[in-house]
């Protein structure tokens, strides 16, 4: 029995779904080679080379869906969150406004949040992710990039607030490294520790993380306790060292380090 371009594409999804993305893509380039420009198989084998981060080819396959369904929300999503990869912004607003015009669903509003953001355009960007919270007010990634703005603007306690109702939920590492920066700046040293860790335990790679936490920890007035995490930023980063050692000498807590070299020796244990 012959398998239709409708049965490629569950079989292809059902593998893309189930994390076999060699497989999805296997699957739906071959039917390609028999139907080309079929937009199911051009869609679904967009999104698999997305998610591999082959963005020039991914656009050029979703183009082939779009060419035959123009009208189809799903792939103007698709190909906004691919021209939004390639940084050609004006494409993806483009591409965007279509899907909304289309089908005003929330993860198009989300994605159009996302691109005038990384595009810079910050005004609109805050009056999005603020309709998007003000809409789904559980919304972690508006609250955290709302109190990333208000950071970067030095409303603290606008920011805390932002970030505490971010990680009220599942958030990143870079939310709770935020709202340990925010908590910092306001001199809650203790409060600043426990989002560091966070953030630590999330991303163990997190080299500022590992520093900031050792300076909160320090102004905390444990110097001991905040050695580790500076021999855990300098193992990561060594390129910290300079940051490190001004933290050890300049904290109200710090210790009076004259032999660079016993530092690095410290350090490295």
């Amino acid at each position: 029995m012959t398998s239709t371009p409708e049965d490629i594409v569950r079989r292809a999804a059902a593998s893309y779904n189930a994390g076999h993305i060699d497989e999805a893509r296997r699957l739906c380039e071959q039917e390609l080679a028999r139907s080309p420009g079929e937009p199911m198989l051009s869609h679904l084998l967009a999104a698999v080379l997305l998610s591999r981060q082959e963005i020039a080819a991914a656009r050029s396959h979703v183009a082939a869906s779009l060419a035959r369904r123009p009208d189809n929300a799903a792939a103007q999503l698709l190909a906004a969150r691919i021209a939004r990869a390639d940084k050609d912004y004006a494409a993806a607003l483009d591409h965007v406004d279509r899907a909304l015009a289309l089908a005003p669903q929330r993860e198009a509003f989300v994605e159009k949040a996302r691109i005038l953001d990384q595009a810079g355009h910050r005004a609109q960007a805050r009056s999005a992710w603020q309709a998007i919270l003000k809409v789904v007010p559980d919304h972690g990634e508006a609250a955290a990039r709302l109190g990333r703005f208000a950071f970067e603007e030095s409303d603290l306690a606008g920011a805390a607030s932002y970030l505490e109702q971010a990680t009220s939920g599942d958030a990143p590492a870079s939310v709770w490294f935020d709202l340990g920066l925010v908590r910092q700046d306001r001199r809650d040293h203790s409060g600043a520790a426990v989002a560091y860790r966070k953030a630590l335990a999330l991303n163990p790679g997190h080299a500022e993380a590992a520093l900031n936490l050792g300076i909160a920890l320090q102004e905390s007035g444990d110097a001991d306790a905040a050695m580790p995490f500076y021999r855990t930023a300098y193992r990561l980063r060594p390129q910290m060292f300079g940051a490190i050692a001004m933290a050890l000498t300049s904290a109200a807590h710090g210790k009076l380090w004259l032999d660079e070299a016993a530092l690095r020796l410290a350090l490295a244990r």
